[in-house]
């Protein structure tokens, strides 16, 4: 929805409800470079609102944040169904507006304005989510690199038309923060309107989100979270070859993307204790079933449980050597 923010589109006006009060909870940097036109857009349209500046990321996700989002939508007043929240910023101010107005009065909907790609791609319980582009343009390179890991993932294990389409224009996307004309729309159409995990599992959803989340706390705050999530995608992808779900041409195309789309293929703490570690934790989380999502060629997956630590050792090996002889070797950019 681009112009979210032009005083002439009444659409984020009227998210979640009826015209009336708003209570908007941004997220801090997002709030000095976009809290102007916000507020300027609120003004020209009439809305009553009033702002809950929060300074949020993966480290200060916590229920003092919840709460002090809560506190605030009791002392603005907001009613149970006919003031929704606006939560603008990334997705950790998604989860703690969502949690405290879950908390509320027994359920306040909440409208999500996302301003990161990890944001725009996530699919959360909120009243409505309004999708303007145009956020991305101030995201730093390395935020859209984490971001385009999540549309990777889609590709990877569910779309391999989308796949190829990372291939040709994945690098124009990143250069121009999905500016791209035709191109980053077309993308986020295609992952935003839900291409559904029909490729052998239906826990495709889960891809790079089984061990990775160990490898990013434990590397806090070295890894953003789409890098992490590449990191177990191209562990996964070498667990696959080695069972022969991918062939030999079909790993390097894939690990080559990841290293165009300038993300990470490995790390040295998934060599670790921390491989250990996300196993265990995956065992514990999953009643002792050692499972994983695994692509089975491109664009489709299967749905492991017998995963073992030797074949997860074995596969970070391999990516060891692999990334050490293509390390200086020419990429596509010459």
């Amino acid at each position: 929805m681009p112009g979210l923010l032009d005083p002439g589109n009444p659409a984020l006006a009227l998210a979640g409800g009826p015209p009336g009060r708003r209570l908007v909870v941004v997220d801090a940097r997002v709030h000095e470079l976009h809290g102007d036109r916000l507020h300027h857009y609120l003004d020209a349209r009439g809305v009553d609102h009033e702002t809950l500046v929060l300074p949020v990321h993966a480290q200060v996700k916590t229920m003092d944040a919840v709460f002090q989002v809560a506190d605030r939508m009791d002392s603005f007043g907001i009613s149970r169904r006919g003031a929704p929240v606006l939560a603008v910023g990334g997705g950790v101010l998604a989860e703690v507006v969502g949690l405290a107005c879950t908390l509320y009065r027994r359920s306040t909907p909440f409208v999500r304005i996302p301003t990161t790609l990890h944001g725009l791609l996530a699919h959360r319980p909120e009243a409505e989510t309004l999708v303007d582009p145009a956020f991305l343009v101030t995201l730093g390179r390395r935020q859209v690199a984490s971001g385009l890991a999540e549309v990777l993932k889609v590709a990877l294990i569910a779309d391999a038309d989308l796949f190829g389409l990372l291939e040709r224009r994945g690098r124009d996307l990143l250069d121009t923060r999905f500016q791209a004309a035709g191109v980053g729309t077309a993308v986020l159409a295609r992952v935003v309107g839900g291409t559904s995990f029909d490729g052998g599992t239906s826990d495709g959803g889960h891809f790079g989100h089984i061990l990775s989340p160990t490898l990013e706390t434990r590397a806090l705050p070295e890894l953003l979270h789409g890098e992490a999530v590449c990191v177990e995608m191209a562990l996964s992808t070498v667990v696959a070859r080695r069972r022969g779900l991918v062939d030999a041409e079909q790993t390097e195309r894939i690990l080559r993307l990841m290293r165009r789309l300038e993300l990470p293929v490995r790390h040295p703490l998934l060599e670790s204790i921390a491989l250990g570690e996300a196993l265990a934790d995956t065992v514990r989380r999953r009643d002792g079933g050692r499972w994983l999502p695994l692509p089975s060629g491109i664009g489709a997956g299967v749905l492991v449980d017998d995963l073992g630590g030797r074949e997860l050792v074995g596969a970070a090996g391999w990516l060891r050597a692999w990334s050490a002889v293509t390390a200086a070797a020419p990429t596509l950019d010459g």
